[in-house]
């Protein structure tokens, strides 16, 4: 079996990624250059993505079609029946006047009717392929790899998945209706002037391509400067987002007006593009205005003198200048339309390259089950990995582990020796350009990602929550647990006490990232959630690094209950919480250079008991 497989870098890369200086430019320059491949393809292309989603729901699309094409008919009759009134209703002194105001009436009627139903259904088919294409987009954002975030910017994942997705649903919801109903409208009003009057229709056709000319010359040039606004305008959303997620941050250096500053930069370079777009459109809409209006004009004058001569009755030129009008204000509205067209294309683009990207994580085509009951036991072999973008920087060098069902193992070393690069290879975040990494015996690229990451609960050092209650975020673990088992855990985790103190106990809204609460009760919240999963592996990052020592003494008491029936790896700086660990795997460099129980490697006297020594020594 093959695996193909696309390394990651840390999710921490991702922060590093987009706050260096520079960042947000090289995104924007990136973005340009697909922007400019894109506008090499034909305008409208990147809509047929929305095939799929209008196929899933054909029939109240063809309903919408057929009231569609029952509105635009009653449009067109109105100027028939227009036509009748005028030629036949003043006949034998108006006897038929009110029959055929009748006749408009009912015409109007139907009207309203096929109007309001062509809406209904148009909507409803638009606004239900718009939910569609969002829970399938945010669907596919969740696949997709640490790499891929480390190249975009949350805040331009997240403006794709709104802001283009709102220009989308404009088009689908107002515009598509709009532009039918008034291409409709332009065939079947020259069909009909074909028939009043051959000679001013050609006069038509000639003033046709002086509108169209504009129209999609000036189009062109609108989605090029619509695509370019959208980029500008994601890259400093990209930038607001960083900025609100880190406002302490921010507040804390003095960097508040910077940071304004260079937002206020981004948001005028959005806008002197909007507003090359706007004067763009402006200029095309007083040309089709100024020309439709002005043939309009030419062919009532001409039509006028037919009646004079005789040639066309009162009825005929009325009806020739409604179906005149009507075809012009066709021809117009195609043209405002048109525009939102070129915005949605270029959103729908944008779109795409979400929808398409491809997660380098994936189960393969027929992954092999791990075994059941599961065992625990975790092992590395000569694993050799970096992270995308630094091939020159391996993170691990020929590293190998095993650790048995049930054992307790720990990881130490100074920062950058690989210890969390270990976690993100067990979780199969990535995959090592060379070495095996297996989870009861099956190679992890074998496998299910889903399932392997089912036998581990991991507690991150970040220990990141959600903005839902105590009792939702410790559910998190677990959807089916309940309160019981919550409020178990949140004991076991040293938890329970700080959460029954909240004003509504479990079900107190802990706002966004549970920042209502403190370092150590984020922790040991995050504790919690991983002892509810009840997973054979347990991961522990760090996970005392937020608490004072009586709350370390505590949860690392909790821990110990967990780790008893559990295999359990950990990494810490603190040597002290490692202490009654089975064994100390020492990394440096990307490598194991020590292992053994403490007392064994302070008697090596080797790297670990240099740092027990200064650490200690300080404590």
């Amino acid at each position: 079996m093959t695996h193909a497989s696309t390394p990651t870098p840390p999710a921490s890369s991702l922060e590093t990624a987009v706050g260096r200086p520079g960042a947000g430019a090289l995104l924007v320059e990136q973005m340009g250059e697909a922007g400019g491949k894109r506008e090499k393809r034909r305008d409208v292309r990147p809509l047929g993505r929305l095939l799929p989603y209008l196929m899933q729901h054909r029939m109240d699309a063809l309903i919408a079609v057929f009231w569609l094409l029952m509105a635009t008919g009653a449009s067109l009759g109105l100027t028939a029946t227009a036509r009748g009134a005028i030629d036949h209703g003043f006949q034998n002194g108006g006897a038929d006047i009110n029959r055929w105001f009748l006749f408009l009436g009912a015409n109007a009627l139907l009207l309203g009717a096929a109007s309001a139903i062509r809406y209904f259904y148009v909507t409803k088919t638009g606004e239900r392929m718009i939910a569609d294409m969002r829970t399938g987009l945010f669907g596919r954002i969740l696949t997709l790899d640490p790499s891929f975030y480390a190249s975009m910017r949350t805040g331009e994942v997240l403006s794709r998945l709104t802001t283009d997705i709102a220009l989308v649903e404009t088009l689908l919801t107002t515009s598509v209706s709009f532009a039918l109903r008034n291409f409709l409208t332009l065939l079947g009003g020259l069909a009909m002037l074909f028939v009043v009057s051959p000679k001013l229709t050609g006069l038509v056709l000639l003033i046709a391509p002086v509108l169209l000319g504009p129209i999609f010359l000036f189009g062109r040039e609108v989605r090029k400067l619509t695509v370019k606004s959208q980029d500008r305008f994601a890259n400093a959303v990209g930038f607001a987002g960083e900025s609100v997620d880190a406002i302490e941050t921010v507040q804390a250096f003095g960097r508040v007006r910077s940071a304004v500053a260079r937002f206020g930069e981004a948001v005028e370079a959005a806008f002197a593009v909007s507003l090359t777009r706007m004067k763009a459109r402006a200029l095309m809409t007083a040309l089709v205005i100024v020309v439709m209006f002005g043939g309009v004009t030419l062919v009532l004058w001409l039509g006028a003198q037919d009646v004079v001569r005789g040639t066309m009755s009162p009825g005929t030129l009325l009806q020739f200048v409604l179906l005149s009008v009507f075809v012009a204000a066709a021809v117009g509205a195609i043209g405002e339309s048109w525009g939102d067209v070129q915005k949605a294309s270029g959103a729908m683009a944008r779109i795409d390259e979400l929808m398409r990207a491809e997660a380098g994580i994936a189960a393969p085509a027929k992954p092999v089950a791990l075994p059941s009951p599961p065992r625990g036991e975790v092992s590395m072999s000569a694993v050799n990995f970096a992270y995308p973008g630094r091939p020159d920087l391996p993170a691990l060098k020929g590293f190998s582990l095993t650790v048995r069902p049930g054992e307790t193992v720990a990881l130490v070393g100074p920062s950058g020796a690989g210890k969390s690069t270990v976690f993100r290879l067990l979780l199969r975040f990535y995959d090592p350009q060379s070495g095996l990494v297996s989870v009861d015996g099956v190679d992890v690229r074998d496998a299910d990602p889903v399932e392997v990451r089912n036998r581990f609960a991991w507690v991150s050092q970040e220990a990141p929550l959600f903005s839902g209650s105590a009792l939702e975020n410790i559910r998190f673990g677990r959807e089916d647990a309940t309160e019981d088992e919550a409020r178990a855990v949140a004991e076991e985790a040293q938890a329970l006490q700080f959460i029954d103190a909240l004003p509504e106990g479990f079900a107190t809204p802990l706002g966004e990232r549970g920042k209502s609460l403190s370092g150590g009760q984020r922790q040991r919240l995050a504790i919690a959630r991983a002892l509810v999963r009840d997973a054979p592996i347990l991961l522990l990052d760090e996970a005392t690094s937020a608490l004072d020592a009586e709350n370390e003494r505590l949860v690392q008491v909790a821990l110990d209950q967990a780790m008893q029936s559990r295999t359990t790896l950990v990494i810490a700086h603190r040597l002290a919480t490692v202490l009654r660990a089975d064994r100390i795997v020492v990394m440096e460099d990307g490598r194991a250079v020590e292992e053994g129980t403490h007392a064994q490697l302070v008697a090596q006297g080797g790297l670990y008991a240099r740092l027990a020594r200064l650490q200690f020594r300080s404590e």
